[in-house]
């Protein structure tokens, strides 16, 4: 069992930046890909990044691609998703989750420990 705890959301203005953060505890965090998917209201939850184990592959969402960035701090059994120029369509609370695949980290079906959420909110 993976226990996943976000942090870092808030009210941020058009243009401006923020980092989340995911603690995991439980099994070796190092041995999860870790992934970050987001919510906004009346949609589905979409994949934003994702990170494999290694830190060695990475992958983001087409609309995020340039302006957030993923890492990993094994040693901290921590995720990080920085996020930056941040627009009103970034608005929505953002999941991290961990996956024991090595492969399809785009997908939700992929990932069987998920966090509860933070809430960003970008003012236009």
């Amino acid at each position: 069992q993976v226990q996943l705890v976000e942090s870092g959301g808030g009210l941020v203005q058009a243009g401006g930046s923020l980092r989340l953060s995911c603690v995991a505890s439980g099994r070796t965090f190092s041995s999860y890909a870790m992934g970050w998917f987001r919510q906004a209201p009346g949609k589905e939850r979409e994949f934003v990044a994702a990170i494999s184990w290694s830190g060695g592959s990475i992958y983001y969402a087409d609309s995020v691609k340039g302006r957030f960035t993923v890492a990993r701090d094994n040693a901290k059994n921590t995720v990080y998703l920085q996020m930056n120029s941040l627009n009103a369509e970034d608005t929505a609370v953002y999941y991290c989750a961990a996956s024991g695949l090595t492969s399809r980290l785009t997908r939700e079906s992929s990932f069987a420990y998920w966090g509860q959420g933070t809430q960003v909110t970008v003012s236009s």
